[in-house]
């Protein structure tokens, strides 16, 4: 039976691509993302549970933790929302394959390609959204990443209850012309907590008119 987590190394490369150029630092992180099985052994929320202990793990860890030395003397957990079943949707996968790779603006100067892979359309409180989903260039290059999809949002949180740079979401090529969007686990670019990091921008097609209250919460 396969796990609901997918323990996945991101070196430089999704959550905050990389680090700038000048940057000391090159630490590896661990983030552990959801997907979606036929038989399921846990709960959604028990497996929300160990999501959350898993990513404070990270934080905790010297050797994986993205805080600054500060904030991480005095490190004891991250905000969290409470688990949400309704924000956990399945979307319609309207594949675009003639999309072209695109340089992507982020918090340095550095401008990382990724392409569109897809529309995911699903509907939240009897409306409809529209969010594009990405592949990173560099990532499919690199073996056992190949089919890693890249789900960046911003939304009505933002600034206020959650980081106002946006969110993401990691998630894999679907088999199907579904995908599960788990907002739950929505978690913030390592820019939100530190400033040494080169984190994508979210698109303004990646904007939702919608409060998402689900995921990781503002830092601070």
């Amino acid at each position: 039976m396969k796990n609901l987590f997918l323990l996945i190394l991101i070196s430089l490369l999704i959550a905050c691509n990389d680090l700038p150029k000048d940057a000391k630092n090159t630490r590896k992180t661990v983030v552990e993302n959801h997907i979606e099985t036929k038989a399921q052994k846990k709960s959604l929320e028990d497996e929300f549970v160990a999501f959350k202990k898993a990513l404070n793990k990270e934080f905790s860890t010297k050797k994986t933790s993205p805080l600054t030395d500060e904030d991480f003397a005095k490190f004891k957990s991250l905000a969290f929302f409470s688990f949400d079943k309704n924000l956990v949707v399945k979307a319609q996968v309207e594949h675009t394959p003639d999309a072209d790779f695109i340089s992507f603006p982020t918090t340095t100067n550095r401008l990382p390609d990724y392409r569109q892979y897809a529309l995911l359309h699903f509907v939240l409180d009897d409306k409809s959204y529209t969010l594009p989903i990405y592949q990173s260039e560099e990532l499919m290059q690199k073996e056992g990443f190949e089919d890693y999809l890249f789900l960046p949002f911003s939304d009505l949180t933002n600034d206020n209850e959650t980081y106002g740079g946006g969110r993401y979401i990691d998630t894999k090529i679907p088999k199907g012309d579904t995908l599960v969007i788990n907002f739950n686990y929505a978690y913030n670019p390592y820019c939100a907590y530190n400033h040494k990091y080169s984190c994508p921008k979210i698109p303004a097609a990646n904007d939702l008119s919608i409060a998402i209250r689900a995921g990781v919460k503002k830092f601070h």
